[in-house]
C-alpha cells in the first residue's frame, strides 16, 4: 500500500547533512521532500503542511548523539509525528449494551457488507462473543444474499425480514430477536447509495436513533484517496460516528486516506481490511503503520499473528519428533497450514523490517504453497509418515500423480530434508553460529 511513499521518504532522509544539530538550512530541502511526498500519496495538503511544520519544530535545535546521523534523527522525529497524525494509539471498540449494536454505514461499494462479516467473525473468533448479523439493506437485493453467504461461512446467524422494506423496523426486530435468542452482539448492515443524498443520510441517522449503537463505524474506500476523506467529513457532519474502517488496503492505493482521515474528521481509525477472507481484518495500531510506512516493518504484528495460530501442546509434540528425527510430511503440512492462516504471504514478509523493499517487485502468490500440497498429497500415507521410503520409483509415481515433474519432486524432498536437519539441530541446542570475523 505505502511502497511509494515510502521510498519516496527515505530519499528525502539522505538529503539530510550537517554535524552535530539539526538546522533550519540543513533540514530545508527535507522537509521540502517530505511534504512532496505527503501530497503524492494523495495526503490533503494542509495535513501535509500542519505536519511538515510540526516536524520542523521538533527538529530544529534537535542535538545529535555522535552515535546517530542527523538522518536516523530525522526519521524517529518522523516516525512519532506520522503515529501522532494517524492516533497516537489503538482505539478498541466498544460493547455496551444487552445486546452491544454496532451500527455499518458507508458509501455503496465501499464494503460494507464484506466489513460486517468479518467483524463478525473477528468478534466470534477473538473475542469469544455470541454475534447476530442483520441484513438492513433492503435496497440493493443481492445485498442480503452476500450477508447470508458470508454469515454461513464463519457460522454466524443473519437476521432478514423478507417483504419489509423498512430498515428502521428490521433493526428494532432484530435486536429483540437478539435479546430472545440470548446474543450478545447486533450488527446492522446498513443500505449505501453511490453518492451522499439527503434520502441516505436521514434513513441512517433514523435506524441510529432507533437502536442507539454502542458503536457506528463508518467503512470507507481507501482506493478512493481524498475523495474518502470528504466523504468521512459529510457523513461526520449529520451521523457523528464513532471510528473509521478502512477497505481494500490491498489494491491500488497510495495510503493517503489512512494518513489524513483522523486528523480532518477528528475521530479514530479503528480497523484496516484487505481482501476478501473473513480473517483479513486488523485492528489499527498508528505507531506500527508509521513503522510500515517508513520501511521499519512489523514485528509485533507478525508475532501476534503467529501467536494466534501457536497451540502449545502441539509445539511440544513436534519438538519431541524434530529431537527424535521423526518429523515428517504430515508435520510439514500441518506447519503449511498455519502458516496460511496468518494471512497474504508478501503482506507477512512486508512485516519482517528491510524485506517490503527487498519485495517491492516480487510477485508472490496466494497459492504459493500450491504445488508443495499437491505433491504431498500425492504420497500414500506411509510415505508421508516415512519419507525415508521415498525411492526413485516412488519419486515418479508422486510426479506423475502431482501433474508436477520429477525435479519439482526432487526439490521438495532435498527441503524437506535441509528443513529437518535444521529444525532438530536447533530443537537440540546443537546449532552453531558462524564465526565469521573473528581474529587472533
Amino acid at each position: 500500500m505505502f511502497e511509494n511513499l515510502t521510498d519516496k521518504l527515505e530519499r528525502s532522509f539522505k538529503l539530510l547533512k550537517g554535524e552535530g544539530r539539526i538546522t533550519e538550512i540543513n533540514v530545508a530541502e527535507t522537509l521540502k521532500e517530505i511534504r512532496r511526498a505527503l501530497i503524492d500519496a494523495d495526503v490533503n495538503y494542509k495535513v501535509a503542511k500542519t505536519f511538515t511544520d510540526e516536524v520542523k519544530s521538533k527538529a530544529l535545535g534537535q542535538d545529535v548523539l555522535k552515535s546517530v546521523k542527523p538522518g536516523q534523527m530525522m526519521t524517529k522525529i518522523v516516525r512519532d509525528e506520522l503515529a501522532a497524525l494517524m492516533g497516537g494509539t489503538a482505539t478498541d471498540i466498544r460493547l455496551e449494551g444487552t445486546p452491544a449494536v454496532i451500527l455499518i454505514a458507508g458509501l455503496q461499494g465501499s464494503g460494507k457488507t464484506t466489513f460486517s462479516g468479518k467483524l463478525a467473525s473477528f468478534l466470534k473468533s477473538k473475542r469469544g462473543r455470541q454475534v447476530l448479523l442483520v441484513a438492513g439493506d433492503v435496497y440493493r437485493p443481492a445485498a442480503i444474499d452476500q450477508l447470508q453467504v458470508l454469515g454461513g461461512q464463519i457460522g454466524v446467524e443473519v437476521y432478514t425480514e423478507a417483504g419489509n422494506t423498512n430498515p428502521v423496523q428490521i433493526a428494532e426486530n432484530a435486536i429483540r430477536y437478539a435479546r430472545q435468542k440470548s446474543y450478545n452482539v447486533v450488527i446492522v448492515d446498513t443500505a449505501g447509495r453511490l453518492a451522499v443524498d439527503e434520502a441516505m443520510m436521514r434513513e441512517i441517522a433514523a435506524i441510529k436513533e432507533a437502536v442507539k449503537p454502542s458503536e457506528t463505524l463508518f467503512v470507507v474506500d481507501a482506493m478512493t484517496g481524498q475523495d474518502a476523506v470528504n466523504t468521512a467529513r459529510e457523513f461526520n457532519d449529520r451521523l457523528d460516528f464513532d471510528g473509521v474502517v478502512l477497505t481494500k488496503l490491498d489494491g491500488d492505493t497510495r495510503g493517503g486516506a489512512a494518513i489524513s482521515i483522523r486528523s480532518v474528521v477528528a475521530k479514530p481509525l479503528k480497523f484496516i481490511s484487505s481482501g476478501e477472507k473473513m480473517d483479513a481484518l486488523q485492528v489499527f495500531h498508528p505507531e506500527r503503520m508509521a513503522d510500515r510506512i517508513l520501511g521499519m516493518g512489523d514485528v509485533v504484528s507478525l508475532v501476534e499473528r503467529a501467536q494466534e495460530q501457536f497451540d502449545e501442546e502441539e509445539a511440544r509434540r513436534l519438538k519431541k519428533k524434530i529431537v527424535k528425527d521423526q518429523f515428517n510430511f504430515n508435520d510439514f503440512m500441518g506447519q503449511i497450514a498455519q502458516i496460511k492462516k496468518m494471512g497474504n504471504l508478501k503482506d507477512l514478509a512486508s512485516m519482517i523490517p528491510g524485506m517490503g523493499k527487498a519485495l517491492k517487485n516480487v510477485d508472490i502468490p496466494d497459492d504459493a504453497f500450491k504445488q508443495t500440497e499437491a505433491i504431498i498429497s500425492s504420497m500414500t500415507p506411509a510415505e508421508r509418515e516415512h519419507p525415508e521410503i521415498i525411492n526413485a520409483r516412488r519419486r515418479e509415481r508422486i510426479a506423475k500423480g502431482s501433474g508436477t515433474t520429477l525435479a519439482d519432486v526432487n526439490r521438495l524432498m532435498k527441503q524437506f530434508e535441509q528443513t529437518r536437519k535444521m529444525m532438530k539441530a536447533v530443537a537440540g541446542g546443537n546449532l552453531k553460529m558462524p564465526r565469521a570475523g573473528l581474529r587472533r
